[in-house]
C-alpha cells in the first residue's frame, strides 16, 4: 500500500532530492527510512551499502508505482501534457503502447488515463492525436472536461463519441468542483435530474458535501437544477445554500424565532436528498446542532452573515448542547476552523478572517467556552473521535488535529481583541 501520495503534476527533480535524502536517512538509520525499506524494498538492504538505485526503488514503491523508471515515465508523460507537447506524448506512447490505458501518473487516480489527462487540461490536439492511436476513455475524459469546466474540450469529445446523452451521474464532477459551467453543458446536453421511474438523480449531497467552497458558484449549480425542473424542499438551509434571502425572509416571517433556532445534522445534510453522515458531510467545526450563523461561516455565506446581523441575530447564539455534552460553542470558533481555509491552503492561497472581523465587529466574545467532539472525513488520514474539551477560539484552534482547517489570521485577530487559549 503506498504510503505517500504522488502528485498531479509529478516533478521528477524534486523526486530525485527526495530519493537521496531517504538515501542519507537510511544511512543514518533514521526509524522512518528503515520503515520504508523494509515495507517497499523487495529484499532486505544493509544501509551501510544501500545505493540510490535502492533508495529510488522504495520511492517509487512508496507512492504506488512499480519501479523508478515507470515513475520517471510518468513524470514525463504528465509534463508532456501540461505543455501540450503532441510529439512528445506520441513518442512514449510508441515506444510503450501500454500507457495508452494506463493512468497518466502511473498510479490510479481520478485524472485517468493520458486521454483523461490532457482533458482535465483542455489539451485538444493530444486528444486528437491519443484518439487517432486508439485512446478508449473519452467518456472519462469527458468527464473530467466537465469538471474542470474545459467546456470546448467537452463538447469536442462528446462530438467525438457521436453526441450520447450524458450517462446519469456524470453531473456529480462539476457539482464537486462547483463548475457552474460544466453542470450547465451536462444540463444542455439532457443530463437527468430524475430517472424514469421519478427517483431524484441530482447530486444535491455533493454540492452541499464537497471539500470545496465558492458560494457564487453553489448558488448557480443549485438554480440549474431547479430550473430543469429539480424540486429542492423549502427550507431554510436550503434557502440558504441557494443565496437566496428573499427565501430566508420568507421563513423568517413565518417563524420569528429562525434566527436563534438550531438545525440537526439532518435538517442541514437531508437524507433524502443522499446526504451522508456527518463523517462524510465535508466541514470544519461540526454544523449539528448549528444556528444559520454558523452555517454562513463553514460555507462561506458572508453576504447571509451580514443579513442575519442585521435581522438582529446573537452574534454569540450557541450551537445545541448534545448527549455527550459537546456543543455550546458560538459561530467565532466556526470561523477559526471552517472548510474555507482547507480550500485556501489547498489552492495556494493564504486564509483571510473577514468572517472573524465581522462576528468581532458585533460584538463576539473572543474568550466564550465549549466543548467539541470531531469525527474526521477519511482522507484526512484521522481517524477515531476526538475530544475538544473547554476550549476557546484560540484553545480550539491550537488543539485541532487537522491544521488545514485552521485560520491562524483568525487567530491572530481574536488574539488582538482579547482571545486567551
Amino acid at each position: 500500500m503506498a504510503s505517500r501520495h504522488f502528485p498531479v503534476r509529478p516533478n521528477l527533480d524534486q523526486l530525485k532530492h527526495q530519493a537521496k535524502d531517504l538515501l542519507h536517512a537510511l544511512r543514518r538509520n533514521d526509524p522512518d527510512a528503515v520503515a520504508d525499506f523494509h515495507e517497499f524494498h523487495s529484499k532486505p538492504v544493509d544501509p551501510a551499502s544501500a545505493r540510490l538505485a535502492d533508495a529510488q526503488f522504495v520511492l517509487a514503491r512508496s507512492y504506488g508505482l512499480p519501479s523508478w523508471p515507470r515513475l520517471v515515465t510518468a513524470c514525463r508523460m504528465t509534463h508532456a501534457i501540461w505543455r501540450g507537447d503532441v510529439e512528445a506524448v506520441r513518442a512514449l506512447v510508441l515506444r510503450d503502447p501500454r500507457l495508452l490505458d494506463e493512468d497518466a501518473r502511473g498510479v490510479k487516480g481520478n485524472w485517468g488515463p493520458p486521454m483523461s489527462y490532457a482533458a482535465n487540461l483542455g489539451q485538444d490536439a493530444i486528444i486528437e492525436m491519443l484518439r487517432g492511436l486508439g485512446a478508449s476513455d473519452m467518456q472519462h475524459a469527458f468527464g473530467r472536461a466537465c469538471l474542470q469546466g474545459q467546456i470546448e474540450t467537452a463538447r469536442r469529445l462528446h462530438a467525438m463519441m457521436g453526441g450520447p446523452r450524458p450517462p446519469d451521474g456524470e453531473l456529480s464532477g462539476p457539482a464537486y468542483t462547483l463548475n457552474v459551467a460544466g453542470t450547465a453543458l451536462l444540463l444542455e446536453l439532457g443530463a437527468r435530474l430524475y430517472d424514469e421511474n421519478g427517483n431524484w438523480l441530482a447530486p444535491v449531497h455533493t454540492v452541499l458535501e464537497t471539500d470545496s467552497r465558492n458560494p457564487s458558484a453553489k448558488h448557480r449549480i443549485l438554480e440549474l437544477y431547479v430550473e430543469h425542473g429539480f424540486i429542492l424542499p423549502d427550507t431554510p438551509a436550503r434557502a440558504l445554500h441557494r443565496g437566496r434571502i428573499d427565501l430566508l425572509e420568507e421563513h423568517l416571517r413565518r417563524d420569528p424565532d429562525l434566527l436563534k433556532r438550531t438545525f440537526t445534522h439532518e435538517e442541514i445534510y437531508p437524507p433524502e436528498l443522499g446526504c451522508h453522515d456527518e463523517v462524510l458531510a465535508t466541514h470544519g467545526t461540526p454544523l449539528a446542532g448549528t444556528t444559520l450563523l454558523h452555517m454562513c461561516a463553514d460555507y462561506d455565506e458572508l453576504e447571509i452573515a451580514h443579513w442575519l446581523l442585521d435581522r438582529g441575530v446573537n452574534v454569540d447564539e450557541p450551537a445545541a448542547v448534545d448527549a455527550d455534552g459537546f456543543g455550546s460553542y458560538t459561530a467565532l470558533l466556526a470561523t477559526v476552523v471552517s472548510q474555507p481555509n482547507f480550500w485556501m491552503n489547498h489552492h495556494g492561497k493564504a486564509p483571510d478572517a473577514p468572517f472573524t472581523r465581522l462576528l468581532l465587529g458585533h460584538g463576539a466574545n473572543p474568550n466564550a467556552r465549549a466543548s467539541l467532539g470531531k469525527r474526521f472525513h477519511p482522507g484526512y488520514g484521522i481517524h477515531g473521535m476526538h475530544e475538544y474539551r473547554n476550549v476557546t477560539s484560540l484553545s480550539w484552534g491550537e488543539q485541532f488535529h487537522f491544521k488545514k482547517l485552521v485560520n491562524t489570521a483568525a487567530m491572530n485577530l481574536i488574539a488582538e481583541h482579547g482571545g486567551r487559549p
